[in-house]
């Protein structure tokens, strides 16, 4: 009895289902298939290669430079503790402090661009008899003093770039020793380094 149940029950199911339209298969490789649900993730264009400076509004605004330079810090910080808890790689808290070095080189540099046209317009308003002479020297003497910001800051820039370009290539000799790296990456890597140090030189 239950295999007669069982038997019918399969016949209506076979009899429900509706029958298969015959849909003629795409001749080109490329054309989905009707079947196929469309791809959520496209492929994104190729992008250049990553700018290692920071994506501020414009290279001569102090203030967004420094806003910038702030969220730089806390992250930085943050980063550390999170590394230690696991959560993100060394690289990336390296990759955190170095970011800050670079926004507070450029940080120095804008306010050197600022000294520089603050002078040009005090000259011009010495030339026209609007303000004495000792405020121009007040900002001649503010120019020297971002002149010396901005070169000890581009100094310290270079040098930490150096010290991460040769920690990468350390990185990527011990990931080729190991069997996990590849000769591209320490290539690259060496050529980084020569780049920086010709730089330097």
């Amino acid at each position: 009895m239950m295999r007669l149940l069982a038997f019918a029950f399969v016949i209506f199911l076979a009899a429900s289902m509706p029958a298969q339209e015959d849909v003629p298969l795409p001749t080109d490789p490329g054309e989905p298939l009707d079947i196929e649900p469309p791809l959520l993730i496209q492929e994104v264009p190729s992008r250049g290669p990553i700018q290692s400076t920071p994506e501020v509004a414009s290279p001569l605004d102090p203030e967004q430079i420094q806003i910038a330079l702030e969220k730089a810090k806390k992250s930085a910080a943050a980063g550390e503790r999170l590394f230690r808890s696991g959560v993100i790689a060394k690289v990336e808290a390296e990759n955190r402090v170095l970011k800050v070095v670079r926004l507070e080189a450029d940080f120095a540099n804008a306010r050197l661009e600022v000294a520089k046209q603050f002078l040009a317009s005090q000259q011009s308003r010495v030339d026209a008899a609007e303000i004495p002479q000792s405020e121009l020297e007040s900002a001649k003497s503010a120019l020297a003093a971002a002149t010396n910001e901005a070169a000890a800051a581009t100094a310290q820039r270079e040098k930490a770039e150096l010290a991460a370009a040769l920690l990468n290539l350390s990185r990527q000799k011990k990931l080729l020793a190991l069997g996990s790296g590849r000769k591209s990456e320490v290539s690259r890597a060496e050529e980084k380094v020569a780049a920086l140090q010709q730089q330097k030189n």
